[in-house]
């Protein structure tokens, strides 16, 4: 499978994770078991190459993101 980058990164909702995270004092050990309650595998080292854009985030994962950072999909997506 061919991932693309989008201005070369491999996500857009990465710097936003990470702030959601960080308003919340989470670190990324924290996140990654919160992510794996809820029923996704992911590791600390997974979070950090979300959150510096060279992790492709599949579209499955961004709901449980959001229920995850109590944040909305679309604001992870574009701010909104």
């Amino acid at each position: 499978m061919k991932i693309y980058d989008f201005n070369g990164r491999k996500n857009i909702c990465g710097d936003r994770i990470r702030e959601a995270r960080l308003k919340r004092r989470m670190s990324q050990s924290d996140l990654a078991a919160r992510m794996q309650i809820e029923g996704i595998q992911i590791e600390r080292d997974s979070i950090s190459r979300i959150e510096i854009g060279t992790r492709f985030v599949p579209d499955y994962e961004l709901p449980l993101f959001s229920k995850v950072l109590n944040v909305s999909v679309e604001w992870l997506l574009n701010g909104e």
